[in-house]
This record gives C-alpha cells, sequence and structure tokens, in this order.
C-alpha cells in the first residue's frame, strides 16, 4: 500500500535477501515511474535474492512488479535469483500486466536467474528453467478424488493414495509453490505427501471434535494448515497458529481454508458464505447473512492477498476485495455439483470443479487444460488447485 516515484515498495539500493513475504499493492506515480513493488537502480551490488515470496497488485507505468536498471558497459545490474515466488497481476495504470521491465542501454537479457519453480503473470521476468510457469498459456491444475485418485492437466503427477487403504475419505489437496509436489488430507486429518512436498506432521490418529474439511500450504512449502468444519485450525511445519473458529458458534459448518501471501494469516468460509478472517488475512466482505440458492463449497484468496472469491455448489461466484467477477456457472444446469475454485496467478481468472471432474474455466487468466468429466471415476472429485 506504499507510494512513490521508484520503488514504490521497495527501492533496492542494496543486497536484498528474502523468505516467505509478500511485496503487494504498492503504486508507482510521477514522471518516469518505474518498479511499482521493486527498483533497483545500476549497480552492480543490488540484488534481489527471493525464496517463496510474492510480488503481486502492484502498479508502476514501468517494471509494474520489478525494475531493473542497468548501465551500460560491464556495470550491470546485480539482478539476483527468484525461487519458487510468485510474480503476477502487476500491471500499468491502463491495466496491461507487466511483472518485469530491464531499464538502461543496450541490456543484454533481464538480470533475474531463476532457481526454478516461479509462477509469472508474463513472459516478461525472462525465467528459462523447465519448472518455471510464465503466463496463462503454461498454467495447469490438479483435481482429487475422495479415494485419494489425483488427476493431472498441464501439472506433473507425483503419485496418490488412489487404489490404496484410507481410513477416512480424502477432503482436500494443497500444492508447493514450485508446483513439484502436493498434499492429499483425509477427514481424520492424515496427510499424505508427494513430490516435494515434505510431511511435517498431522492430526491422523488423533481425536477431532469435527471432521477436517480442507488443506492449504505456507508461502515456502514448509508447512501447511488443515482446517474442521467447526473452525478448528491445525498448523504443522512452519505455518503459524493465528486463531481460529474453533469452540466458538457457528451458525454454518465451515468447508474452507485459504492462507494469505506472506503466510501471516488465514480466512476460513462456511457454507453460507460467512468469512472469518485471522491473522493479516483482511476482511474484505462476504454472503454470510445473504440468500443464497446453494451452499459455499470453498474459498481462494486473490493473488495480492487483499481479497478473495467464494464458490457455491451450483457453481456460483461471489467476489470481494481485489478478486474479480468473470463469470460462473451459476445459471447454468450441471451434471454434479462444484466442489472448489482455484485462482489464475495474474488475478485474471479462475477455475471451478466439479465433484464429476469436470472443469469451469473463467477470464483470460485461466486456460482449460482438459478435465476428468467424461470418465467413470471411482470416488467423485472433492477439491483442485492449480499452479
Amino acid at each position: 500500500g506504499n507510494t512513490s516515484n521508484l520503488g514504490a515498495g521497495i527501492f533496492g539500493d542494496w543486497n536484498l535477501q528474502a523468505s516467505s513475504s509478500a511485496v503487494v499493492d504498492n503504486v508507482a506515480s510521477g514522471p518516469s515511474n518505474a518498479g511499482g513493488g521493486l527498483y533497483f537502480p545500476a549497480s552492480g551490488a543490488n540484488r534481489a535474492d527471493f525464496q517463496a515470496v510474492t510480488v503481486a497488485g502492484n502498479v508502476a507505468g514501468l517494471g509494474a512488479g520489478f525494475a531493473i536498471a542497468s548501465a551500460a558497459g560491464p556495470a550491470q545490474a546485480g539482478g539476483g535469483t527468484l525461487a519458487d515466488s510468485t510474480v503476477a497481476d502487476n500491471r500499468t495504470p491502463a491495466g496491461t500486466e507487466q511483472d518485469c521491465a530491464l531499464i538502461g542501454p543496450s541490456p543484454q537479457g533481464l538480470p533475474l536467474s531463476s532457481g526454478g519453480g516461479n509462477v509469472t503473470g508474463d513472459s516478461s521476468c525472462g525465467f528459462t528453467t523447465t519448472s518455471d510457469r510464465q503466463g496463462a498459456g503454461a498454467q495447469g491444475y490438479w483435481m482429487v478424488a475422495s479415494d485419494g485418485g489425483v488427476f493431472n492437466y498441464d501439472a506433473a503427477f507425483f503419485g496418490s493414495m488412489g487404489g490404496k487403504p484410507l481410513n477416512k475419505p480424502i477432503v482436500g489437496l494443497a500444492h508447493t509453490p514450485g508446483n513439484e509436489g502436493y498434499w492429499e488430507v483425509a477427514s481424520d486429518g492424515g496427510i499424505f505427501s508427494f513430490g516435494d512436498a515434505g510431511f511435517s506432521g498431522s492430526m491422523g490418529g488423533k481425536v477431532l471434535n469435527a471432521p477436517v474439511v480442507g488443506v492449504a500450504s505456507t508461502p515456502d512449502g514448509n508447512g501447511y494448515v488443515e482446517v474442521a468444519s467447526d473452525g478448528g485450525v491445525f498448523t504443522f511445519g512452519d505455518a503459524g497458529f493465528y486463531g481460529s473458529m474453533g469452540g466458538q458458534h457457528l451458525n454454518k459448518p465451515i468447508v474452507g481454508i485459504a492462507v494469505t501471501p506472506d503466510g501471516r494469516g488465514y480466512w476460513e468460509v462456511a457454507s453460507d458464505g460467512g468469512i472469518f478472517d485471522f491473522g493479516d488475512a483482511g476482511f474484505s466482505g462476504s454472503m454470510g447473512g445473504k440468500p443464497l440458492n446453494k451452499p459455499m463449497v470453498g474459498i481462494a484468496a486473490a493473488t495480492d492477498g487483499a481479497g478473495y472469491e467464494e464458490v457455491a455448489s451450483d457453481g456460483g461466484i461471489f467476489d470481494f476485495g481485489s478478486a474479480h467477477f468473470f463469470g460462473s456457472a451459476g445459471s447454468l444446469h450441471l451434471n454434479a455439483p462444484v466442489v472448489g475454485i482455484a485462482v489464475a496467478p495474474d488475478n485474471a481468472g479462475y477455475w471451478t470443479f466439479a465433484s464429476d471432474g469436470g472443469v469451469f474455466n473463467y477470464g483470460t487468466g485461466s486456460l482449460f487444460m482438459g478435465s476428468a468429466g467424461s470418465l467413470h471415476l471411482n470416488r467423485p472429485v472433492v477439491g483442485g488447485t492449480a499452479t
């Protein structure tokens, strides 16, 4: 929420190292403004080395997310390395996405290198590793069924609990920030990790007051949060506990959870659309107390963490704060109810997932990569997540 001419969020005249942080909603303005999120002047000493950092929702005439100045000859900017980070939904005042820009005479490519696992809204950051996903056409998604089967579309498959014995059904799925792994969570709180998703503990085998209904990852992927239908929150790894609705009176059960971009807060959503915010998760409104055709089934945070989308079982979408409405299936006849939602990295679209494996995409940031809607499924899909 800061403003300046150069580097509205951060003017990086030093070596900057950051992890599990967010640089969001800053505006560069005035003549020759640049670097809505971050601006690095021309000097070989300036670097930005980021691990699991979100740069989103920033505005500038040039380099809305990152602007890095270069000098003539060998005195190029230090640049830096980004890994498992999101640089997306940064835009010019006219609304055009421009996540990165190199400023200076005869630059030899953007001096930002990739440590892998980055997600960007466009190709302006110049990342080239195979695990980086740049632009809407590079995005994909996973769906998970109640028997633990995973269905992947333009996203890698790392294994699943499909065909293996489960004490309780799977109810949710979350992926690591570098898109190289994911967790499945069961209604008894059991966690099953695949790929580079590490196991940090679970509620499996412990007494619960109410079943677990969802899971969300921390920004660096070194922890996760489980939420139960009574609003109880269980944190593992580096996930922080910021409060919960557990033990409090609820009009309707909790059905989902979403974590803020810096991992220092989260939202719970109830089936009546009520929103409960904790930590640095801001309240931007809700459908609580308003008439609904069908109950809510999920929530997804906007890229900058300044808003969220709620989705109902009939596919209806309700947007708050910086989240946008791009359409819904609320007025359509569906073969099966919607069970989840995922927001595109550039905040310019979303996917909704139905229990029969159907996928519905809206906006320019979310492309259709396929679905399981025409397949015979052993068990219904219960959730989905996107790269």
